[in-house]
């Protein structure tokens, strides 16, 4: 996501900066207790191994399976095999843990039949954060066995899921239309806007790291062979933001980082980004 000149990486922290440059439409809670629940269901799905198992719940038979660019596409964003037969071979294991999340959510946060998790009277981004791996499980035909993930043994959940995604469309049927950009256009577009923040400093920090030193970022979680390289601008015990340059028009954008799964290091001066 791009406001203005800087890039934002990773949805989490593209969730963090739409609650607090769009405070109107605000999704997260305001009371302690209740925040503790969004983080949790956000590390849970993400850092617990849902989406990991999830993933691995892709029907062997798909299509996209076929084809060697998805294959290694995936392949590098995960770090694991994607042919089909390592995939049937773990499916049974991914079914297991998948139907356990299934029952957490059945059994415990939705056992009172609310509509919402927190009890909200519509959805919030606790419900963001724990409903997208199961919400595209149910919609990825083949996923689940109905023998043992069905709306017959988790009702609850499955009517959860039904009504985010009524949600969602009636949200999308009234939203303004957006604007598509190809590749070339959506750089010069960002490349001739203003930062959006200001430039931010450095903070005292393990990494002893210092404002103005070549470094790289990347993803430790999944896609870790995508570094991006720049000048440390700013950094702090949530976020890390590089300044680099585009390779179009050569022109300065800040690339924002959450701390949270992300590497930093001191590089050797290469500054250029791949946008």
């Amino acid at each position: 996501m791009s406001i203005g000149r800087d890039i934002y990486c990773d949805t989490r922290l593209i969730l963090e900066k739409l609650e607090a440059r769009f405070p109107d439409g605000a999704l997260g809670a305001t009371q302690p207790d209740q925040k503790a629940i969004e983080k949790l269901l956000e590390k849970w799905c993400v850092d617990g191994g849902v989406f990991n198992r999830a993933s691995q719940l892709i029907p062997p038979e798909m299509a996209l399976l076929n084809d060697p660019n998805f294959k290694k596409d995936r392949e590098d964003l995960s770090g694991r095999s994607w042919d089909k037969k390592t995939i049937t071979e773990m499916r049974p294991e991914a079914i297991s843990h998948i139907r356990d999340a299934f029952a957490f959510l059945e059994t415990g946060l939705l056992a009172d039949d609310r509509k919402w998790i927190l009890n909200t009277e519509k959805p919030s981004l606790a419900d963001i954060e724990a409903i997208w791996p199961f919400h595209w499980l149910v919609g990825l035909k083949g996923a689940l066995p109905p023998s043992f993930i069905s709306s017959k043994q988790f009702p609850k959940v499955f009517a959860w899921i039904d009504r985010f995604s009524k949600t969602i469309a009636s949200t999308k049927a009234s939203a303004p239309k957006p604007t598509t950009l190809k590749g070339a256009d959506a750089v010069e577009f960002v490349t001739n806007a203003k930062f959006m923040e200001p430039e931010g400093q450095v903070v005292e920090d393990p990494l002893g790291l210092e404002k103005g030193q070549d470094v790289e970022v990347w993803p430790i979680d999944s896609g870790f062979k995508n570094h991006d390289c720049g000048v440390l601008s700013a950094l702090d015990s949530k976020e890390v933001v590089i300044t680099t340059e585009t390779k179009l028009g050569r022109k300065e954008v800040r690339i924002h980082h959450p701390r949270t799964n992300f590497r930093i290091r001191a590089a050797g001066g290469n500054t250029v980004s791949k946008l």
